[in-house]
């Protein structure tokens, strides 16, 4: 019974973490934090 109540939370976890991941709203931070390695690193020193 526990098992099963465990599956399902841990299931619906995935989904949201899913839904996170690719709603349009990230879309934007996504693409920026994928151009970080082609970027200078002179840009980005603090």
């Amino acid at each position: 019974m526990i098992s099963g109540i465990v599956t399902a939370v841990l299931l619906l976890c995935f989904i949201g973490g899913w839904i996170w991941a690719w709603s349009p709203r990230r879309k934007s931070d996504f693409e920026a934090a994928a151009q970080l390695p082609l970027s200078n690193d002179e840009e980005h020193a603090p």
